[in-house]
């Protein structure tokens, strides 16, 4: 009990502070920039120093598809679509493909949606394979590097491995046509098959309009200590437990559901995004994939993101300063995470704050329409234009093949 009691001073004072400082930050837009490369890239234009040839493909391969669901437009996976738009009328793009620094496909192959609008991952690989058929046909320019001037954005669980559950992902392999190519996808995790060497980690796709119109004024304080809405096992596809989130959300249940510092439940409220913008700190565990939309959200409302994913590479990492703003913890550490947040002084928890309040960092997490500049898009582009130029050697000797379009799984090779 003394510890609880504890516990409960120790929530009303960083409240108390919270609530000052969040006075503050209304009074004077008190915020903190970082020094050095963090705060520089996120304010790079990367126009003039690349340009983007847009393949057209046939409708069947984006709008006709999208048409069919519209759901997909507001789907964490719609980065593909919304890049698409946003390329089409960018300065960077070139018309003329002799110039192109690179060369884009836009294949949505995330908008193939279950009822209860879940991607199915089974028909991409499939798709994808179409597409560069098409385009390796049709225009010489993937024929000259086999892919390796061209980005393609898979936004999948497991990016270019074309499935949401790991172990399936793992057998499966990024999708042997992708080898040579740069993937911009929104899984990453150091040492992972499914993760490319030069791939861009970005973050999932999170409606702008949706957040912006859940804003709460600033002088309200920060009551909540620890936030979480969201499953803790997922019995339908890991039904002996424990390999889900690899048991670390089942960790954070068993030893939190019952702690007063902890606000944990698998009920989403309409107040969700109010109540994150009321909590000191944010738990963003690993699911079946180590990234989730929580990241997104807890950057733009100003709730320090605890990461909970051993070896998560995180979006623009070379952009964002993570350690920073947030707080890593290592999946075996869970249950000690109350002894781990209760001990991090006020002034860093004020700190981080202050970056999280910089209005370029939430920039630069959104994949706004229009585009803004320091925005997602644009943080895609500079990892793009930090690529060039080309390696001599990405280009191919005349009849010289290194990617084998027969293999992979055979289901894969199927026509789509």
């Amino acid at each position: 009990m003394k510890n609880l009691s504890w516990g409960f001073i120790l929530l009303v004072f960083s409240a108390f502070l919270l609530n000052i400082d969040a006075f503050e930050l209304r009074k004077g837009q008190k915020t903190e920039r970082i020094s050095g490369s963090a705060g520089d890239v996120l304010e790079d234009d990367p126009v003039g120093r690349l340009k983007v040839f847009v393949y057209e493909l046939p409708s069947k391969y984006n709008k006709k598809i999208l048409q069919k669901d519209p759901r997909c437009l507001n789907h964490m996976f719609a980065a593909e679509i919304y890049m698409h738009r946003f390329l089409l009328s960018s300065p960077v793009r070139t018309l003329n493909p002799e110039e192109a620094d690179w060369f884009y496909t836009p294949v949505y192959t995330t908008c193939d949606l279950t009822p209860n609008g879940l991607p199915l991952p089974f028909k991409s690989p499939r798709m994808m394979r179409s597409a560069i058929q098409l385009i390796s046909s049709n225009w010489p320019y993937w024929n000259r590097t086999e892919g390796a001037d061209h980005f393609f954005i898979v936004p999948h669980d497991f990016g270019a491995c074309f499935h949401y559950q790991e172990e399936k992902a793992i057998e499966r392999g990024i999708l042997h046509l992708l080898q040579r190519a740069t993937l911009v996808q929104t899984f990453g995790q150091r040492n992972h098959v499914c993760l490319k060497e030069g791939s861009i980690t970005v973050p999932p796709y999170a409606p702008p309009q949706k957040m912006q119109s859940h804003l709460i004024p600033p002088s309200i304080p920060r009551s909540i200590f620890v936030y979480f809405r969201g499953l803790f096992y997922d019995v339908g596809n890991d039904p002996e437990g424990g390999y889900y989130a690899r048991g670390a959300r089942a960790a954070v249940w068993e030893n939190f559901k019952d702690n007063p510092l902890f606000d944990i439940s698998t009920e989403h409220p309409t107040t969700y995004y109010e109540d994150m913008q009321r909590a000191v700190f944010c738990l963003c565990p690993l699911g079946w994939a180590p990234w989730s939309p929580r990241l997104v959200e807890a950057v733009i409302f100003g709730c320090i993101p605890v990461i909970i994913a051993d070896d998560i590479v995180l979006p623009f990492a070379d952009a964002i300063p993570w350690e920073d703003i947030g707080v890593f913890v290592d999946e075996k550490d869970v249950p000690n995470l109350d002894t781990i947040l209760t001990s991090i002084p006020t002034e860093v928890i004020l700190r981080k704050q202050r970056l999280l309040a910089n209005p370029s960092m939430k920039q630069a997490m959104l994949f706004p329409h229009p585009a803004q500049p320091g925005d997602a898009f644009h943080q895609i582009l500079n990892g793009l234009a930090r690529k060039l130029p080309h390696d001599k050697s990405v280009y191919l000797r005349k009849g010289e093949k290194i990617l084998n379009w027969t293999a992979g799984p055979l289901a894969d090779l199927k026509p789509w």
